[in-house]
């Protein structure tokens, strides 16, 4: 699943390339099955989306609902996934 996925295009007249608009993005609601854990020196949010996802691609999602701006991940945050990824959408 591409995070821009329900996000519009838009063509630019000038030059014709394609833009994506700005994506947004509804807040995570927490979940009695949210899954917590506090990371170890290492953890990155591609491989944690890797092991709970199936795919790596879905980093962002991880990133978002964790308010985290960068792929690695300090060692002692708490981190907070989803059991699903039906709140990875965006408009």
């Amino acid at each position: 699943m591409s995070r821009y996925n329900d996000t519009k295009k838009v063509k630019n007249f000038i030059g014709g390339k394609v833009y994506y608009e700005t994506t947004y993005y509804n807040d995570v609601p927490l979940k009695n099955d949210d899954l917590y854990f506090i990371s170890t020196e290492g953890d990155r949010c591609d491989n944690l989306a890797y092991r709970f996802y199936g795919t790596p691609e879905l980093w962002w999602f991880i990133a978002r609902v964790n308010n985290l701006n960068a792929m690695n991940i300090p060692a002692g945050i708490q981190l907070r996934i989803p059991p699903t990824i039906s709140d990875a959408k965006g408009s």
